[in-house]
This record gives structure tokens, sequence and C-alpha cells, in this order.
């Protein structure tokens, strides 16, 4: 027996895809996996099959004709093709969680590509899908431009390498938030996105802060809030929360500051608490910083932060932004608005990056 890739494209009508497997299991081959692409001309079913050693290329593609199946590709396989798409997909995810540097050796590798090509131009209004090219806009900024002689691609490949770009980017964002910062006294703190694990550490953080630092943070009230409420901050849905340690390479540092980034529609909120051994030492400034940056890469048109009037060493963070801004007052509590320079619909434009190519060996 040997193992056969097929693809042909059946009229998505009842009972046609059987007289395909039908035609085919005349002949002695044996369905091992199919997959159903849509597209606009019917159902591309692509299935791996284990067929008789004297069946020849020839002998399928007859098969697959008298089944009514049409622009037949048929190819050899091996056995690495038995794992099923799922799985070699979540497979390809944690390599590049692993390695974001490896998008065009992955994609290559999901679709059996040529030539795989990064360019810096955005995909534009032809970006997409055709019989032996694809392109792909990298939310990085520039595209991503894969050919493949056959067979043609689909949309549901299409949709697979998206999806798997833009994890690429989420990981090489999450990966640029991680640094080690020196604050002007020489002291050093390591930044990094927050996660679950870091509940614990943030509890303790509010918990060492005075009641004055968690009310100029949370606005009302002293008190610390619910694990349920700080668990929430710690992963905001479009936006990003990052924790700053310190505590010279022990294995479980302490976390001296918390900083959300609080996304809600064009706008995102900014917040900061800072312990208070490590107030009025840069690190507030730092955190603002980064966090208006990354509102500035993914898109947001404005970043505002609601802050007591009397809270002077937060206003005098937004200052050393050094950008425009405009205050509103509220009683106590001001709102400031810094507009941003990129927005959601201009990202691809707006987004610059070093040049990267991959070219399949």
């Amino acid at each position: 027996m040997a193992l056969w890739r097929i693809r042909a494209t059946v009229d998505d009508r009842p009972g046609y895809l059987s007289v395909l497997t039908a035609s085919l299991a005349l002949r002695g081959v044996n369905i091992l996996t199919v997959q159903v692409h849509t597209t606009e001309v019917g159902a591309v079913d692509d299935f791996l099959v284990d067929a008789p050693d004297q069946l020849t290329e020839a002998d399928l593609r007859a098969a697959v004709e008298r089944g009514r199946g049409r622009d037949c590709w048929i190819a050899r396989s091996e056995a690495r093709g038995l794992a099923d798409q799922p799985t070699r997909v979540l497979g390809l995810a944690s390599r590049l969680v692993r390695d974001p540097d490896a998008t065009g050796e992955v994609l290559r590798t999901l679709l059996g590509a040529d030539t795989v090509t990064w360019r810096a131009g955005p995909a534009g209004p032809s970006g997409g899908v055709g019989a032996t090219r694809m392109l792909l806009p990298d939310p990085s900024g520039g595209s991503y431009e894969l050919s493949r002689r056959e067979p043609s691609f689909t949309p549901a490949e299409y949709a697979r390498a998206q999806a798997l770009v833009e994890l690429a980017a989420a990981v090489a964002r999450r990966d640029d938030d991680r640094v080690t910062l020196v604050l002007p006294d020489g002291a050093e703190v390591r930044v990094r996105p927050a996660g679950p694990d870091d509940l614990t550490g943030v509890v303790e953080l509010h918990e060492s802060c005075s009641a004055r630092s968690r009310q100029r943070r949370y606005l009302s009230g002293a008190g610390c809030p619910s694990p349920a409420r700080l668990r929430r901050l710690l992963a905001p849905a479009g936006g990003l929360t990052l924790v700053a340690t310190a505590g010279g390479g022990a294995a479980t540092e302490p976390v001296v500051a918390m900083a959300n980034l609080l996304g809600e529609g064009d706008e995102a909120e900014v917040a900061l608490l800072v312990r208070d051994d490590w107030q009025r030492r840069g690190l507030g400034s730092a955190l603002l910083r980064r966090l208006v940056g990354h509102a500035e890469r993914i898109g947001y048109a404005a970043v505002q932060l609601h802050v007591q009037a009397e809270n002077t060493p937060m206003l005098r963070a937004v200052r050393r932004l050094d950008r425009p801004t405009s205050v509103q007052r509220d009683g106590s509590v001001l709102t400031v608005t810094a507009p941003l320079a990129a927005r959601r619909a201009d990202l691809p434009r707006q987004a610059g990056a070093t040049a990267r190519s991959h070219r399949a060996p």
C-alpha cells in the first residue's frame, strides 16, 4: 500500500462526495483523512489515501474523474501526512510561540509553498488568495507573498496562514515588551507583560502600597481590589498589562509596579500603580512611555488618563511624554487625553518594520 494526497473539486450537492469516495473504494483505495475547503466554484476535497501499490497516478486520477471530481491534483505523501490538520497547525503554532522569526518557514511547511517572501509594502487591495499566489498582511507592517505551483490555494488555507501570522506578530510584540530598565539612580527592574501567574505578586504589591497610592490609582476608595478584579486587569481585552519586578535575579522577584492599558473603542485608558519606595525614581515615566508606545503600535487613536488634580508626580510623567494633550476637569479628577499618530484603519501603512525575507530552501 502507498500513501497519496488527492485534491479535487466536487459540486457542493447532496451525495456528490459519496459518489467520489465510492469510486475510490472500488479501486481498493482507503481514505485516511479528508478536509473540505469551501470555494466559489465548489467544494475542494483534500484526501490522504492509502492505495494498492499497483495503482498509478493515472489510475487514481481516472477514479476521481469517474466519481465526478474535477481539477484533480495528485501527489505521493509521507507518513507524517497521517497527522491530522489541527494537530499540524497546533504544532506549528507552538513553534511560533518559541520563535516568531520562523514565520516564513512555518508558512512554507503549513502550505507546502515553493517560496515565502516578506515585503515591506502592504498587501493592498489585491491581497488575498489566488490560484498560485497568496498575499498575507503582516500586523507588524508589510506583507508575506507565498507562491505554489500546485495545487491551487484555497480560502481555508488563507485563513489558517493568516491566523499563524497574527500569532507570530502577537508573540513578537510580547517579546518587545520584555526589557530590563536601568533607572536614573542605577537601579534595575525587569518589565514584562503580566500573566495569570502574577496574581499573587500583584496582590502583594497592592498590600505593600500605601492607602494614598492605591487611592491615586483607583480614584475611589483606598482598599485593595478583589483578586477577581486584579485577575481581570492582568489580561485586559484589547490592551496590555505590564509588571515591573526587582530583586537581583531571585527566582520569585517581587512586583514593584503594575501598568495597565485598557482598550475601549478607539481609545485606551492608562493607569499605573508603583510601590511607594519605588516612586519618584523614573519608573512610572518609563512604564507610561511603554504603554503609550504599545497603544500607538496597535492603532489606538488616543490614550486617556484619569488623574487626581493633586497627583503632581503622575501629571509630571505625562508632561515628560512631550506630546500634545487636552485636559478636562470633573471635580478633583482630571481626564488627560493624548492623541496618537496611528489609527486602526491606517495601521498597515503606519507600522514600520525592518525588511525580512524568508525563502524556502
